[in-house]
């Protein structure tokens, strides 16, 4: 039986097969079980003799189950090791490729083009005061303007921008002219949702600072980025507005050879010569804060544009909310021209 059973433990392929083995000779009803059982019909001075014969054969069986047992084991988790490995030479499986917003691309494009011609690129903080927001702007409370602005009012009596404007303020307090900055990042105002109208909307504004600076090197700007914008082709059209803190103010337009159809003058933004009062509500806070007047006697000229409606119509896209939609599904039908 020893022999029998040694050579059906070392042939056993499998930890079920070899359960089956040790059922057959060490179970509750297997031969070596039974064989103990038998020892009670035995005469006494056989009985000692041949039970430590049986013990023997037991304790020899069980310790080849449980090296064969061993054996199996490590045999089954190199076979699962091997059969979920992961081979890392092979190729990667395609993932569908993301792209940048809309808004994204046409700031890119804008701050390129002015970061070409020498302007410092800077951002400033979405929470105002109503000092930098309105009055350093040459907004005081009474004046209708303020009106054209609904705002988002905080608890502590600050609010969130209404235009990227106030950085205009933060960046001369700081600095000394000549300067040349335009200021990007989101502005924020409490109107009515339509299809050219958010709560929340970005802008991209414009500053330049120094000696002698006239109507003439702001035109010369907007050509020039529009012609970075739409080609070589550009062209620029100035037409008479009113913002308070530029004198005299302008709205530009630039003439669009529309790809998909008619071809039209396009307003993109306001623009001006910086208003006298800017500069003196400016040298007002360094002279609070120990710093020199330096802007008294200075001209300048300020422009400011929203890059949503160039991306609207850069891409054919024709709501604004199209671009703030919860469901990816919404820009699809203009994913193959985004990319």
């Amino acid at each position: 039986m020893r022999e029998e059973a040694l050579q059906a433990i070392q042939h056993a392929p499998d930890l079920p097969a070899l359960q089956a083995v040790k059922t057959r000779y060490v179970g509750k009803n297997g031969l070596i079980t039974r064989e103990l059982g038998s020892l009670g019909k035995l005469p006494p001075e056989e009985r000692k003799s041949r039970g430590a014969e049986i013990n023997a054969l037991r304790q020899s069986i069980e310790a080849a189950l449980g090296e064969r047992e061993a054996v199996l084991k490590r045999e089954a988790l190199d076979a699962r090791l091997a059969s979920e490995a992961i081979d890392v030479t092979l190729p990667g499986l395609p993932l569908p490729a993301g792209g940048l917003h809309p808004t994204s691309r046409v700031f890119e494009d804008l701050t390129g083009i002015f970061e070409r011609l020498g302007y410092a690129v800077v951002e400033g903080p979405e929470v105002e005061d109503e000092h930098h927001n309105f009055e350093a702007l040459n907004v005081p409370w009474y004046h209708p303007a303020r009106d054209l602005q609904d705002t988002f009012w905080l608890e502590d009596g600050r609010l969130l921008r209404t235009h990227t404007s106030p950085m205009q303020i933060r960046y001369m307090v700081d600095h000394e002219p000549p300067l040349k900055i335009v200021v990007r990042g989101k502005v924020y105002r409490y109107e009515a949702t339509d299809a050219t109208h958010e709560a929340m909307f970005h802008q991209l504004e414009g500053l330049v600072v120094g000696d002698g600076i006239s109507m003439a090197d702001l035109k010369g700007t907007i050509a020039e980025m529009a012609r970075g914008l739409y080609g070589p082709g550009a062209k620029v059209r100035f037409q008479p507005s009113y913002y308070p803190f530029v004198e005299p103010g302008a709205d530009f337009a630039v003439w669009w050879e529309n790809p998909r159809g008619e071809s039209k003058w396009l307003e993109l933004g306001g623009c001006g010569m910086v208003h006298p009062s800017v500069f003196k509500a400016v040298d007002d806070l360094r002279e609070a804060a120990g710093k020199p007047r330096v802007y008294e006697g200075k001209t300048g000229f300020a422009f400011g544009l929203g890059p949503e409606r160039i991306a609207m119509l850069k891409y054919g896209i024709p709501d604004i909310r199209y671009f703030y939609a919860n469901d990816p599904r919404v820009l699809g039908q203009f994913r193959g021209e985004l990319g």
